[in-house]
């Protein structure tokens, strides 16, 4: 996340009916920062029926050798506390769990649009 847009988020999110939010797993404080994006999401837009936007949660740099497979179980109950549909490890460098998380994501928003 970088903070010095936080405060144009409103016009980015406008219409939005899902969204990734990012952390870098070599940088902690990026993963800190989730809970406030989520947060500043879900206070700006939501969609007709009142619910929250679908929500994935992306790990992204797991080329870089930090994996979070023994974390599995913790980003799980991670996601479901604060509100995230999913969450999936990627690297945009490898081109891992991309196309995967944004499938996932469009199958949750069709799956639910008639909620």
């Amino acid at each position: 996340g970088q903070e010095r847009f936080g405060n144009m988020t409103r016009v980015y999110y406008r219409e939005a009916m899902g969204a990734f939010i990012v952390f870098d797993v070599t940088r902690p404080t990026t993963f800190e920062a989730v809970i406030k994006w989520k947060e500043d999401l879900d206070s700006k837009v939501m969609l007709a029926n009142g619910h929250s936007i679908a929500t994935v949660l992306l790990a992204n740099k797991c080329d870089q050798g930090r994996e979070l497979t023994n974390n599995g179980i913790k980003m799980d109950q991670f996601c479901k506390d604060h509100g995230f549909v999913g969450w999936f490890e990627s690297s945009a460098k490898d081109n891992l769990n991309i196309s995967e998380a944004a499938n996932f994501l469009v199958k949750h928003i069709m799956a639910t649009e008639n909620d």
